[in-house]
């Protein structure tokens, strides 16, 4: 099959690698119809995150169940399915306390020994615990939709539940990416009033306020908490969503944040805690929160409300390529050409 690897920075190749096989009977292998590029791949592609030569890469993925083991009883070949960006067994301790993420023996896609979502086929481990099955009969229009809950819908939501964005509210959401943008629109949901977006390229904020931001803040650094503050009344926000993750976005974040609010943060740190005033959060009770997102607990209770036509994340995929076009697709995303790339590996392109 085809699928993509990275070989270093802005070396991004579409090759031939293995067909996925078999190897447990807790496996399943999925025929990717849906994929996308996420900014945190864009860490790879820069060289900031190191990886292997020739790894795999891409973890967001939906599609066709090809083959299933023995011990498989939660889908079966022919079941559409939606994958969230780590595997889990479903059953151990951290499972059952809705944090997949911590499994013991879960991984991420793309690391070295696994297929990557960016490919033809994927095998999944522990395709029970992992796999979420779809309706049958969804068109192309709902399943991209529901590819947005495989990571970035599912971050947001996390984000703004770490904050404990709350009905009436204020929320400011720093970054405006993908998962910045789908934690104003996991803000929304959630009942915020006020949603203050901090971002500075016209087309993504435009999307904030679609998603539902009130009000967006170009400024950066020290002037965009002044001005977050003059719109607060000189409070800040009672929840911050922190979707960058450098030390400038952190420090703007509690910078933001209302005494005895809280940072939701799921940007992937790139600068240490050098951005983390503990002093300042100690004085002014400010609660930091947040991680990796365990999507596998969301996807449920986000897919109900997009099959019911109230959650429509899919306004954040803005250009999309077959599988030969993903080298061309992470290159416009680096240039911030694209918002976030859909890539349907057999075909599609526009």
């Amino acid at each position: 099959m085809r699928a993509t690897v990275i070989y270093g920075p802005h070396d991004v190749r579409v090759e031939d690698v293995p067909d996925p096989v078999l190897v447990h009977p807790t496996d399943a292998v999925v025929r990717v119809t849906h994929a996308c590029i996420c900014g945190s791949d864009l860490w790879a592609y820069q060289g900031v995150a190191k990886r292997e030569p020739g790894q795999r890469i891409g973890h967001e993925f939906l599609g066709v169940v090809e083959s299933a083991g023995a011990d498989v009883t939660g889908v079966k070949p022919g079941d559409t399915v939606v994958a969230p960006f780590v595997w889990s067994d479903g059953t151990c301790e951290f499972c059952r306390e809705s944090l997949h993420t911590s499994c013991p023996v879960g991984g991420f896609w793309g690391q070295p020994g696994s297929d990557g979502g960016q490919g033809q086929a994927v095998r999944v481990p522990y395709a029970d615990g992992t796999l979420v099955k779809l309706p049958s009969g969804l068109g192309d229009a709902d399943l991209v939709k529901i590819l947005a809950l495989s990571d970035v819908m599912s971050t947001g939501h996390h984000a703004a539940l770490a904050a404990g964005v709350r009905k009436g509210g204020t929320v400011a959401v720093v970054g405006d990416g993908a998962v910045g943008l789908c934690g104003v629109l996991a803000a929304h949901r959630l009942g915020a009033e006020r949603i203050i977006a901090l971002g500075r390229h016209d087309a993504r904020t435009a999307l904030a306020r679609r998603f539902g931001a009130t009000d967006v803040v170009p400024e950066r650094g020290d002037e965009a908490v002044a001005v977050v503050r003059e719109l607060t009344g000189g409070q800040g926000a009672h929840a911050v969503i922190e979707a960058v993750g450098t030390e400038q976005s952190m420090r703007t974040a509690i910078g933001v944040a209302r005494d005895g609010g809280a940072v939701g943060f799921v940007g992937v740190p790139h600068g240490g805690s050098a951005g983390v005033d503990i002093g300042d959060m100690f004085g002014r009770n400010v609660a930091l929160r947040g991680g990796v997102a365990p999507a596998r607990a969301y996807i449920p209770e986000l897919l109900a409300d997009v099959l019911a036509g109230t959650l429509d994340p899919s306004p954040v995929f803005d250009v999309s390529v077959d599988l030969a076009g993903v080298p061309g697709g992470y290159a416009a995303m680096n240039d911030r050409k694209a918002l976030k790339v859909l890539v349907r590996p057999d075909g599609g392109a526009v």
